[in-house]
This record gives C-alpha cells, structure tokens and sequence, in this order.
C-alpha cells in the first residue's frame, strides 16, 4: 500500500510525502498523480520519508522523475541505493 499526502508550503514547489511502498498498482497511480503536477509547471517534491521499499517499475519512475528535474528528500540508506543509477 502506498499513502501520498501533499503537504502545504510557502514555496512554489509541490511536495508529496509518500509512506509505505512504491509497487505494484501503485506506481502507476504515482506516475498519473506526478504528471498532472508537472503538467501544472510547478516545482515537484517527493518525500520519501516513510517509503520502506521501491520496485523495480517505481525504481524506473523515479529515476525518470529525477530526470525531469523532481526532487527527492529524506531516502532512507536502503531507497537511496534502490534509487542509484
């Protein structure tokens, strides 16, 4: 199961908290959410605080995520190195 919460700040940028696990059904539902943020032109956050574990599919997305530019906060050691590439 993933949770995405947006949380409000004073910056143009959008920022998600994710908690749980990015897989599954899941990324798909990321990817739809994070393209119609982008599609806006705001600046896009994904805090990763809570995130226990990253799939290969969501592995895929956010590296492509990382590529257009979207920030990632708070990666544990384990997601960070999910997230090498």
């Amino acid at each position: 199961m993933l949770r995405i919460s947006r949380v409000e700040a004073p910056d143009e940028a959008i920022t998600l908290r994710l908690e749980g696990q990015v897989r599954g059904p899941w990324v798909e539902a990321l990817h739809g959410l994070c393209e119609q943020l982008l599609a806006t032109g705001s600046g896009l956050i994904l805090d990763l605080t809570e995130v226990s574990f990253i799939d290969l599919d969501g592995t895929v997305l956010c590296r492509r995520l990382r590529d257009r530019k979207v920030a990632f906060l708070h990666c544990s050691p384990f997601v960070a190195e999910q997230l090498k590439g």
